[in-house]
């Protein structure tokens, strides 16, 4: 007989299709939220470089060229115009100070000399007799004053006789009184006299202070007459080596031309350029180091030149100890110029990542080395090695540190 066959719920094929519409949802579902959707890009591990962030010591400083300067120099230069006559050293000589180097001739500045100091000899001349006349009348004075008081003691003997025999009726009213206007006529001569001579003393006085100062201008003045003369020859002002001397018999050289100069045997130091950015942060006594034969010297900055020139300034340094034995004038050192002293920092290497990124993000290496994925960060100082890490990244982890050129900042990259 027939019976009833129950028809089943779930069959295989029912199965199957929820089975596939389940694994479609989820599909949709991981497309739409668990998908890494950030942009990547598939590179070669090979062509790039990946450092390891660090906490280590930081120093900041930047390099710059030092070039070997003398310590101390001294210029030479032409005080007065001439042809060159003569040279007596070449260059590189080792002078003492008064030692001539050169000799200048100039016709005219002799002719004028010459005549400017006949015209001067002339003058100290006149004033010399002009003094030699003031002490004359001072003793022509004196004279006066003696022959009147002679004259005044004879006069007063007779009046004094005169008065004694007018009292006893000896002599005329007349001769008595011609004796008495003869002595008061004498004494008051002798009176003048002696005014005269004190004020002629005084006006002798101002008159000798002023020619003896005139004597002295002109005698200096034809002092200053013969050092120019003899400036027409070139001398050592110190002791030292001659350099930048080059000079040839014919030449004419103009007053306050160089000529030269003295380097002063005394040690060395550095001139170096400074990029403008920096003038606000460099001071006199800042430190510095630069590496030479497989030593470590220590300088600071002893003078900074404010002017600026094509975008950048210029310093001197000083050694702080002895200067290396082998350096050389005209040699150039790289130094680095400190900013400051050591201290613990997260650093990095420095890399060609920082011209794309502006130091504002990194790609991070993760753990299992595969890929590497954007990140942001914060950089503070750097020198010529390491950059210093403010934010975003910690000791141990592994950046790309080269170039971001071809990666046109993409999220991920992916190794290959």
């Amino acid at each position: 007989m027939d019976r009833i066959i129950e028809k089943k719920r779930w069959t295989p094929r029912k199965i199957g299709y929820i089975a596939a519409g389940v694994l479609f949802l989820a599909f949709v579902a991981w497309l739409a939220f668990f998908r890494d959707n950030r942009s990547r890009l598939y590179i070669d591990k090979n062509q790039i470089t990946i450092a390891e962030v660090k906490l280590d010591k930081f120093q900041e400083f930047i390099p710059i060229d030092g070039v070997v300067h003398p310590r101390t120099t001294v210029y030479i230069d032409a005080m007065q115009g001439g042809v060159v006559e003569k040279i007596f050293v070449e260059d590189g000589a080792l002078l003492q100070k008064g030692e001539p180097i050169l000799k200048l001739h100039n016709p005219t500045m002799e002719l004028s000399y010459m005549d400017q100091e006949t015209r001067m000899y002339d003058a100290i001349n006149n004033l010399q007799n002009s003094k030699i006349a003031l002490e004359q009348n001072k003793f022509v004075r004196q004279k006066e004053i003696v022959q009147l008081q002679y004259q005044l003691e004879g006069v007063e003997r007779d009046y004094q006789r005169k008065v004694s025999f007018h009292q006893e009726k000896l002599i005329s009213d007349k001769e008595f009184e011609d004796a008495t206007r003869e002595y008061k006529n004498t004494r008051k001569q002798l009176t003048i006299s002696i005014q005269l001579m004190k004020l002629d003393s005084v006006s002798t006085i101002d008159q000798k202070r002023q020619i003896e100062n005139s004597i002295t201008r002109m005698s200096n003045n034809l002092g200053m007459l013969q050092q120019n003369m003899e400036n027409m020859t070139i001398k050592a002002p110190a002791d030292g080596k001659l350099s930048s001397f080059s000079v040839e018999i014919g030449e004419t050289k103009s007053a306050g031309e160089h000529l030269g100069q003295i380097d002063i045997q005394d040690g060395f130091k550095l001139r170096a350029n400074i990029d403008e950015r920096y003038v606000s942060k460099v001071f006199v006594g800042q430190p510095a180091e630069f590496d030479f034969t497989g030593t470590t010297f220590s300088l600071s900055i002893s003078k900074i030149y404010t002017n600026v020139t094509n975008g950048s300034f210029q310093v001197d340094l000083a050694f702080d100890s002895a200067a290396p034995a082998q350096i050389k004038r005209g040699q150039t050192v790289q130094l680095r110029l400190k900013f400051s002293s050591a201290a613990d920092a997260v650093i990095v290497k420095r890399g060609g990542f920082f011209q794309e990124t502006g130091g504002n993000w990194i790609y991070v290496v993760d753990q299992s080395g595969s890929y590497a994925v954007k990140r942001p960060i914060r950089i503070g100082r750097q020198n010529t090695n390491y950059y210093e890490v403010m934010e975003g990244l910690e000791p141990g982890e592994k950046v790309i540190v080269s170039s971001y050129e071809t990666f046109g900042k993409k999220e991920k990259l992916i190794f290959n």
